[in-house]
């Protein structure tokens, strides 16, 4: 097979104009590892590291639903001294709560179940990962190392190459942790545009995937009252109630952007036609698309 004849999902999704809102992955705590050497492609759980510390890792991050990423920074030359660890929580009041390490040896690695079971300090400064996991799906690598290296030369202290995040035909993929903030089918400038606005406390709808602290409707729900009125920061639409009917979600969102105002909106699942959502998809698989009906000044 050649080049031309290959399969690329990200390709694929754009052509077929996959919606992204709706897309991002449940999660309210983050676990990351650096891990400067090559990454496998089930990322933390290939790692060669010490069972008994391995599973004392795992099972910590288990009982919390954290998900755990090996990330790496983009430096030439390459970083020195021991890599880091952190554990990372989202918060509704918007607090960045953090605790991070480093490590050297395997046992090192233990603090983390301990940091797992405390919420951390406060630290305002945010962590911008960029998914470039190659051995998981070809399109992380091929879309998302162009992204990692412009946002890196922009904002070196901030953003990390990560393993996968979920959502390989969105690739590339960009989350902002601990706000839970997914974003997609980005490119260079169009991420560091997202990026740079994000940071200003201004998120757009346009590349939006979606907040980890919502369900799929409620993220489909946010990201159209983002469409409609314009940027706003990350918490100032809050989904206060939803009702389920079937393949249809009622929502009433409380907005305190650009005025305060209250919204019902109605959201409709759609299944769509098998497709293969992956680069290495075994076979051809439905995907679930969320499209808001309708959206009413409550």
């Amino acid at each position: 097979m050649t080049a031309k004849d290959r399969f690329f999902c990200a390709d694929a999704a754009r052509t077929r104009g996959d919606p992204l809102a709706g897309t991002a992955p449940r999660g309210l705590v983050w676990v990351l590892v650096e891990y400067r050497g090559a990454w496998p492609s089930n990322g933390f759980d290939g790692l060669d590291l010490a069972p008994g510390v391995k599973a004392r890792v795992w099972t910590a991050a288990h009982a919390v639903r954290a998900r755990i990423l090996l990330i790496r920074r983009l430096a030439r030359p390459g970083p020195r001294g021991p890599a880091r660890w952190a554990v990372l929580h989202y918060e509704p009041s918007g607090a960045y709560r953090q605790r991070w390490g480093t490590w050297a040896h395997d046992e090192d690695l233990a603090e983390i179940a301990d940091a797992l079971r405390s919420p951390g300090r406060i630290d305002p400064s945010p962590v911008v990962l960029v998914c470039v996991h190659g051995q998981h799906d070809i399109c992380c690598s091929v879309r998302g190392r162009p992204v990692a290296r412009a946002l890196s030369g922009r904002w070196p202290d901030l953003v990390w190459e990560c393993t996968h995040v979920g959502g390989d035909r969105f690739a590339a993929n960009v989350v902002v942790v601990p706000d839970g903030v997914y974003y997609g089918s980005l490119d260079a400038p169009s991420a560091i545009a997202v990026v740079e606005e994000h940071l200003a406390g201004r998120i757009h709808a346009g590349r939006l995937r979606g907040y980890t602290d919502l369900g799929p409707p409620q993220q489909a729900a946010v990201a159209a009252l983002l469409a409609r009125f314009g940027p706003a920061g990350r918490h100032d639409h809050a989904v206060t109630s939803s009702t389920r009917d079937g393949g249809i979600w009622r929502l009433h969102v409380a907005s305190r952007a650009p005025r305060p105002a209250a919204y019902d909106v109605e959201v409709h699942a759609e299944r769509s036609a098998p497709y293969r959502l992956t680069c290495h998809g075994p076979a051809p698989a439905p995907a679930v698309a969320y499209r808001v009906r309708s959206i009413d000044r409550a």
